[in-house]
């Protein structure tokens, strides 16, 4: 269970935690400014945001599910990963290198649309969720891929939840989390997760006929690695280390882990920062 389950809280748990934090900063803000008739409309292009995303998830699980089948199905899964293992490279260096300033700009963007009116409001709103929720989408339907159970969606609902638990607990005040440090920690986790999505494209583009080399292991440690036991469940789950891989995933999976978990590792360059009224909202104490 571990090994469908671990990933999928994890999308679950680092892009619901970022998509709270953008809808803490602006309702924190509009509470703040005494601009509280303006909540609504923000709530209703988070709800907005929201659908959409779920729907984009049912299109895409009918298309692969239903319209195609055999290599279609095949290519189709893998280009998905493809795509997935790209969103999520470039969001988590995108976020390294934006977190300090993105509460100063989601307020700025929020005060043009408050100046527009509430159609202008909705949609600031929804364009701030929901591109991380089209990224949680195509993530956990690439993660997900061949799952016969529901345990994927049950470890992205756990996720979530924790995350907006979170979330309404920094907002509140209630606890206090170093966020710089808490979205490094799951980078670097979300990285061995894209490698393992990476990895899974490959096959499926071997299954497709695109790619040769389907049945060239790397090794066979299918005597050993039991993907019903804990030990395999752990390796599975945390680093994609399957029992039987090709030749071919395996160099993928390296190619992909070493040097983007190297650059993600190195110190970045200071960000200029400009300064900044004293008095700042609970959830921007550490972002």
């Amino acid at each position: 269970m571990g090994a469908l389950f671990f990933p999928s809280y994890l999308i679950g748990l680092r892009e619901g935690l970022e998509m709270v934090l953008v809808v803490s900063v602006l309702v924190a803000y509009l509470v703040k400014t005494g601009r509280r008739r303006h909540l609504a409309p923000v709530w209703a292009g988070v709800g907005a945001a929201v659908v959409l995303s779920v729907g984009f998830g049912a299109v895409l699980s009918y298309v692969s599910s239903t319209v195609l089948g055999g290599p279609g199905q095949e290519l189709f899964d893998a280009i998905t990963s493809v795509v997935a293992v790209a969103l999520v490279t470039w969001m988590i260096f995108w976020l390294r290198r934006t977190a300090r300033r993105l509460s100063g700009e989601l307020r700025g963007r929020l005060d043009d649309a408050v100046g527009l009116g509430l159609g202008a409001v909705v949609g600031i709103a929804f364009a701030s969720v929901v591109r991380e929720g089209l990224e949680t989408t195509l993530l956990f339907f690439a993660s997900a891929q061949g799952a016969v159970s529901a345990t994927p969606l049950v470890g992205l609902l756990a996720g979530l939840a924790s995350a907006v638990v979170l979330g309404v607990l920094l907002y509140l005040g209630a606890v206090r989390i170093d966020l710089s440090r808490f979205f490094t920690v799951s980078g670097v986790l979300l990285v061995f997760v894209a490698a393992g999505i990476f990895k899974y494209g490959i096959h499926d583009f071997q299954e497709a006929g695109v790619l040769p080399g389907l049945t060239t292991y790397a090794y066979d440690a299918s005597s050993w690695l039991q993907p019903g036991s804990w030990w395999g469940a752990v390796l599975d789950g945390v680093l994609h280390v399957s029992a039987q891989p090709s030749v071919l995933e395996v160099v993928a999976y390296l190619a992909y882990l070493v040097p983007v978990l190297v650059l993600f590792l190195l110190p970045g360059r200071p960000a200029r920062t400009t300064p900044t009224p004293k008095t700042t909202e609970h959830v921007d104490a550490h972002a």
